[in-house]
């Protein structure tokens, strides 16, 4: 089998992994990939963005099955283009991909779904924002509604900040485009779930939920990041609020979605606030696998994976995945001197020598100079997961080779999953 993967990140480093450990014979090729995927298949020097590339790219190489990652390239169209050749392409069109792209959307398609989210307004005029914040109770969330890279979001305690963050983004082009039209919403309270949807645009098959961690210091505490770890699977998901969310969250917006001539076929990832009865209200739906979600969720898999991607691709029946209910996982981030705001790039950095069992570290922003010296080359550099038979062992795991592992910068948490450790 011959499989395409677009993206460089942490994300797709997993994805590539959980493919070679289902198909050992397969050919992977990612693009653009990281020295991590360099290790599982050969990497395509072509950015995610550039479309027309890999559309190219995927015919010359006969791609069975193309996997996108990131959300950009969905929303540019790369899946309608795949599509339009003739291949397989696992991820939504542009069009669905608008779940994500456009939170003013999302929001008016839940709306019509009569799903459960967060009362909500969107403005393009920061004298109706402004108003509309002196109306309504604080604490607000003000949201861009574009793509703004995991920086769109910001948790307003006070009226004040909410105005703050609604005039950096309408008045100061902060955000760029991406804060050209911004969503207010009620802020709501609760514990946040992570739940990963394949669908075939009618039907599910869910993935291990998970938990993430976006704040960049321990105790939620510091900005907001891309996520700094991230645990699976998550004693709050019972079967029963799995279900609830099932049938209240994904189902009618699938359907809402097919109504509106924009059927979805890909992941919907719902990011979902369970209130203290267990109620599940969406924060945002994204248009593709999380990250860093996905390094916690893929190593619990013992097969189905690429069954089901091909499945959501055709069209078809999904068939059911094996999922390992006997292990938990728990990636640990280790992000760069300055991130999130200023990220610094180029330092040089060392791996532990010999890998303790069920520890797989994924690469996100590393690279490797013309000498082969491994250097940090983005925000987020690496994620270690660790997988055991119990959720404190997967956790030991982790932090003790996220400890390992050395350059000079390196931010991490030590509390990740600490809300699993208290149950």
């Amino acid at each position: 089998m011959r499989v395409l993967v677009v993206g460089g990140g942490g994300r797709e480093h997993a994805l590539a992994w959980a493919i070679r450990r289902e198909i050992a014979e397969a050919v992977i090729h990612c693009a653009p990939g990281n020295p991590g995927t360099a290790e599982l298949g050969t990497n395509l020097a072509i950015p995610a963005d550039d479309i027309d590339r890999i559309t190219d790219a995927a015919d010359m190489l006969g791609a069975d099955l193309v996997v996108v990652g990131p959300e950009v390239p969905l929303a540019m169209g790369l899946a309608d283009r795949i599509r339009a050749e003739g291949r397989l392409v696992f991820g939504p069109s542009a069009a669905a991909a608008r779940i994500e792209s456009s939170k003013s959307f999302a929001k008016d398609v839940m709306r019509s779904a009569r799903v459960p989210t967060a009362a909500s307004a969107t403005f393009t005029s920061l004298a109706d924002a402004l108003d509309y914040i002196d109306r309504h109770a604080q604490p607000l969330v003000v949201k861009a509604s574009g793509l703004a890279a995991g920086k769109g979001a910001v948790v307003a305690g006070t009226r004040r900040e909410a105005a703050d963050a609604a005039r950096s983004m309408l008045e100061d082009a902060s955000l760029g485009a991406a804060g050209s039209e911004i969503v207010i919403e009620s802020f709501l309270e609760g514990e946040e779930l992570s739940l990963f949807a394949i669908t075939n645009g009618r039907d599910v098959t869910l993935l291990p939920a998970a938990q993430d961690h976006k704040r960049l210091l321990d105790g939620d505490q510091g900005p907001n990041t891309g996520g700094m770890g991230a645990y699976a699977p998550v004693s709050l998901a019972t079967s029963e609020l799995l279900a609830r969310a099932t049938s209240e969250v994904l189902l009618p917006t699938l359907e809402e979605l097919e109504r509106r001539g924009t059927p979805f076929r890909g992941l919907l990832y719902a990011g979902l606030m369970i209130d203290a009865a267990g109620a599940p209200s969406v924060v945002e739906f994204n248009c593709r696998f999380g990250d860093p979600e996905t390094q916690a969720v893929l190593p619990l898999l013992n097969g189905g994976l690429i069954d089901a991607l091909t499945a959501s691709a055709e069209g078809t029946a999904l068939p059911k995945l094996s999922v390992n209910p006997h292990l938990a996982a728990v990636t640990t981030v280790l992000a760069a001197r300055g991130y999130p705001d200023a990220p610094e790039k180029g330092a040089a950095i060392t791996l532990p020598g010999e890998m303790p069992e069920g520890v797989t570290i994924f690469h996100a922003g590393t690279k490797r100079d013309d000498a082969g010296v491994l250097r940090a080359n983005g925000g987020r550099v690496l994620a270690v997961t660790g997988v055991a038979t119990t959720f404190e062992e997967a956790r030991v795991r982790s932090a003790e080779v996220a400890e390992a592992v050395q350059f000079d910068g390196k931010q991490y948490r030590r509390d990740i999953g600490w809300r699993e450790a208290g149950r």
